[in-house]
């Protein structure tokens, strides 16, 4: 593929970081400055797999617990396509939450190891940069409608939390810390400066597979 390939970045952190203001901002605030950006969510909802996720999280139905994992695994699986070839087109993709999410909020249950629940996501699309935000669980909690869905309880986000940060210490990645109490708007300026760093950098590389 000759030509500049848009970045793929990733926004993970525990619920009500701010995962999904900050991520419609980014792409906001690269239109503005002139570059082609588009946004995606996961789990993407308007799937057949998307609504039976929905359905779960929405504590409308019950699924086992393997199950649940890979069919969030799916649901990125099936947007594979499109995401490949919009980065090949130039588009920069700021994406809410990843496999990152799935891995950490499975790991976090009972009897489910760390290597296991990467299996399903190997060779997904790898992330340019993977922008976490940091916030305590105690902080989260008290942001509007905590509580609404299966997993927004303290004491799992706390354990999800361990998982985000064991898995941050995979050096292949570009993972990024940032600290999600700030304002809005610090956080914004931050969170664009370093991803058009990436950008830039990244526009003559392949596109990378995931934990391979």
């Amino acid at each position: 593929m000759a030509g500049k390939r848009g970045a793929l970045i990733v926004l993970e952190g525990v619920d009500r970081a701010g995962k999904s203001t900050q991520s419609r901002r980014l792409v906001e605030g690269l239109r503005a400055a002139g570059m082609r950006a588009e946004l995606l969510r996961f789990p993407e909802r308007t799937t057949e797999i998307g609504r039976l996720i929905s359905s779960y999280l929405e504590k409308k139905s019950n699924l086992e617990d393997h199950t649940v994992h890979l069919l969030f695994s799916a649901n990125r699986w099936e947007q594979v396509p499109l995401i490949k070839e919009k980065l090949n087109c130039g588009i920069n993709l700021v994406v809410e939450r990843y496999a990152f999410s799935g891995v950490a909020f499975t790991s976090a249950k009972e009897n489910f190891s760390l290597d296991w629940c990467k299996q399903p996501d190997v060779g997904l699309p790898k992330p340019d940069l993977i922008l976490f935000l940091q916030l305590s669980t105690s902080e989260a909690a008290k942001r509007g409608d905590f509580g609404n869905e299966r997993y927004e309880n303290t004491f799992f986000q706390e354990k999800v939390l361990q998982c985000f940060h064991h898995l941050m210490t995979d050096k292949t990645l570009n993972w990024k810390t940032i600290d999600a109490s700030k304002s809005i708007e610090d956080l914004h300026d931050e969170i664009k400066s370093i991803a058009e760093k990436v950008i830039q950098k990244v526009q003559p590389k392949p596109i990378g597979e995931l934990w391979k």
